[in-house]
């Protein structure tokens, strides 16, 4: 029987900074690996990135190699990205709006507040729609969204069953008024996000 998914990082599971740093690359590697897996583009500059307990872990690693605040850094990093694991009934994802000019950046996300309340998955008419992750709002007063949204996709029992049908339609996409795009997500990525599910 295979082991239950692991849906929180716990300060045991987070390695000594030296052994980090040993292992670091290797690491990397294997989760570059596994995010091509759970990437995909939405329209001509969103890609939804499909967390999971190893790319959080990863990142909490990364942060602490990187800013090396030690102990005191730890809980900060564990209560930032424990919330972005899915917890056995969900996808979570962290979608960004990639554009490098700035100007075009700031216009573009000027038009597009609201976008993390328009986010979702669909599979044969059923509608899972994206909720944002309360930790704060990403769209300012101005109405610029965030260029970094972190969204989680609520399924109830039959959507989890239609997702994990191999050869499953499922659709990921946005249905804000500027920006209303969607992609089917390949076959190998269906299959590595039903995984997620309890």
């Amino acid at each position: 029987m295979a082991a239950a998914k692991k849906t929180v990082i716990s300060r045991s599971d987070i390695l000594p900074p030296n052994e980090y740093a040993a292992k670091r690359l290797e690491m990397r590697k294997a989760v570059v690996a596994l995010k091509r897996r759970r990437r995909v583009e939405v329209g001509p500059v969103a890609t939804f990135y499909f967390e999971s307990y190893e790319t959080m872990l990863q990142q909490v690693q990364e942060m602490l190699h990187i800013e090396k605040g030690g102990e005191a850094q730890i809980e900060d990093e564990l209560r930032a990205y424990n919330p972005l694991i899915p917890q056995g009934s969900e996808l979570t994802a962290t979608v960004m709006f990639e554009i490098d000019d700035p100007v075009r950046r700031a216009r573009f996300l000027g038009r597009l507040g609201g976008v993390e309340h328009t986010a979702f998955i669909k599979l044969d008419g059923e509608l899972v729609k994206g909720v944002p992750e309360a930790d704060q709002d990403r769209t300012n007063e101005q109405g610029k969204a965030s260029s970094v949204q972190f969204i989680h996709f609520p399924f109830t029992a039959p959507q989890i069953a239609l997702f994990r049908e191999p050869g499953r339609q499922v659709i990921v996409g946005f249905s804000h008024p500027e920006y209303s795009h969607m992609a089917v997500l390949p076959e190998e990525i269906r299959a590595e996000l039903a995984g997620d599910f309890a």
